[in-house]
């Protein structure tokens, strides 16, 4: 817990705002000052969340990302300059976030939470914000929250949708509860991969300030128990209950998960990745292209994408629609799959090698490393 040594003249002027609200007024202001949240992830949930939190004055708050910042972070990232591109995230944060508020502490842990550190960062928080964006981080941070009694205040976007609510409670279900086995593998698209507005997670990011500054003074109603879903499109809010499972695997009274595990392998992602052999990189293409090679070049994206950039020659079949358009490619053709960056790729050529194609391999990386490593006019998306 951080120490609290009252409120000082400098910060009963920057909280003025927050004292004259009977629900805060200065013991809410202390008990902020008190208190400390981690946020797990700086990306387009995250830095918003971290921004409001150190702006309320809640007295530590800890960001963790292993990440350096990109290009394509700046569209909803706020924090980040292009000054900042090739820097570890959380160096970045922690800076700004200290001009943004000089009377708190941030803690900044340039790690990837896995099951080996994840138990012990959480440990030193009141209150966990997950705002990552993928299936094994978010069972991971579940289930850490479950067994050390933290609440993990949940968010997540796509497109231009947004889902939010407070798991892992006493009174309330956990992200277990609601997804008992993970999504099949290649399933669940991520932002990646299906885009997302930039102000969506800004949305969702700034509810969860909310929801963790509300925990933490005790006030109001939480998302226990509730799915807050936000359409970007018609712009409207809608709930959904949600129940404690009474069988759950973490939650429940008879738990068969009482310490962390290998959540790459519980959400079906260690054998996801096509086999050595049937890869095949940048330069390696590049070459085999440049040699004369005849080759079949199937594009599995959307056509919005193949108009933003495409390999020369290539075929378009988007993924969803290759089970039933099997029959345009020849099956004695020697096939490269290419996407994005690698992930829809990967279960076509899962696909054709179960429906007959011997000769497949996935380009790693997709286009975008295609565009890293040899066509740098190619637009990067």
């Amino acid at each position: 817990m951080f120490d609290s040594v009252g409120l000082t003249a400098t910060e009963t002027q920057r909280y003025s705002r927050h004292l004259v609200l009977p629900e805060v007024g200065p013991e809410g202001q202390r008990k902020l000052k008190r208190s400390s949240v981690l946020v797990v992830g700086l990306g387009g949930l995250g830095v918003p969340a971290a921004v409001y939190l150190a702006s309320a004055g809640v007295g530590q708050v800890g960001i963790a990302d292993s990440d350096i910042v990109e290009m394509s972070n700046l569209q909803r990232q706020f924090i980040f300059l292009k000054e900042d591109l090739g820097r570890r995230k959380v160096d970045t944060a922690e800076e700004k976030l200290r001009m943004i508020n000089p009377e708190i502490r941030v803690i900044p842990h340039p790690v990837r939470l896995d099951s080996s550190n994840a138990m012990e960062v959480i440990r030193e928080y009141d209150v966990v914000i997950d705002a990552t964006d993928n299936l094994p981080s978010r069972y991971l941070i579940n289930d850490a929250c479950v067994l050390q009694g933290k609440p993990d205040v949940f968010a997540s976007v796509l497109g231009f949708d947004g889902q939010a609510s407070v798991f892992s409670t006493p009174e309330g279900p956990c992200y277990r509860c609601l997804y008992p086995e993970s999504p099949v593998p290649d399933s669940v698209k991520s932002c990646e991969e299906a885009g997302v507005l930039n102000v969506i997670p800004g949305i969702m990011g700034s509810i969860q300030a909310n929801q963790a500054i509300g925990i933490l003074l005790g006030k109001g109603r939480p998302l226990i128990g509730r799915l807050l879903v936000f359409n970007g499109l018609d712009n409207s809010f809608n709930e959904i209950k949600l129940r404690k499972n009474s069988s759950c695997a973490v939650c429940g009274p008879n738990p068969t998960i009482t310490q962390l595990i290998d959540y790459e392998q519980f959400c079906g992602l260690n054998g996801t990745d096509t086999p050595a052999e049937s890869n095949i990189t940048a330069g390696q293409l590049k070459a085999t292209i440049d040699s004369g090679k005849r080759l079949v070049l199937l594009d599995v994206r959307e056509p919005y994408e193949y108009s933003l950039c495409h390999l020369e020659s290539s075929t378009l079949i988007p993924v969803e629609e290759l089970p039933t358009r099997l029959g345009e490619l020849n099956r004695d053709s020697e096939i490269v799959v290419y996407c994005h960056v690698g992930i829809r790729s990967t279960g076509a050529v899962r696909l054709l090698k179960q429906a007959g194609f011997a000769n497949v391999r996935n380009l790693q990386g997709g286009i975008d490393e295609w565009a890293r490593q040899i066509d740098n006019n190619m637009p990067r998306y």
